[in-house]
C-alpha cells in the first residue's frame, strides 16, 4: 500500500532538510501553509533561532481581503521588507514538503518582487 498524504510529505520535508540548511549569511526561508493561514519565517540553523516570522493572522495582513493566493503573495512582500530591514537579503528557500504550486508559489513569487534572492 502507498504512503499517505501526511506520510509522503514528512518525507519529502527530511529530504528538503537534508539538502537545505540556513547559515548567518543565507537564512531557510521556512513555509508552513495550514487549510486557511500561510506562515513564513527565516530560520539561522546554525544557532537554532528564528530571525524574522510573518503570516496571514498578523494583525496588518488579517484585515486583507481576497483569495487565499493572493494573501500569500503580501506575506512574501512583508517577509521580504521584514528581511530587508534586518539585513538579509539572500535566503535558502524551504517548501516544507509543500508543492511549488498555488499559495507557496505566490509567497515565493511576493518574496522575489520585494527583492529578497533565493
Amino acid at each position: 500500500m502507498g504512503l499517505s498524504t501526511s506520510e509522503r510529505k514528512q518525507r519529502i520535508r527530511r529530504r528538503i532538510r537534508k539538502v537545505s540548511n540556513g547559515t548567518a549569511e543565507r537564512p531557510r526561508l521556512s513555509v508552513f501553509r495550514s487549510n486557511n493561514e500561510i506562515y513564513a519565517q527565516v530560520i539561522d540553523d546554525t544557532k537554532g533561532t528564528t530571525l524574522v516570522a510573518v503570516s496571514s493572522r498578523d494583525k496588518d495582513l488579517a484585515k486583507e481581503k481576497g483569495t487565499k493566493t493572493e494573501i500569500a503573495n503580501l506575506v512574501g512582500k512583508a517577509i521580504a521588507t521584514k528581511c530587508k530591514e534586518a539585513g538579509i537579503e539572500k535566503v535558502a528557500f524551504d517548501r516544507g514538503g509543500n508543492l511549488y504550486h498555488g499559495r507557496v508559489k505566490s509567497l515565493a513569487e511576493g518574496a522575489r518582487e520585494a527583492g529578497l534572492n533565493f
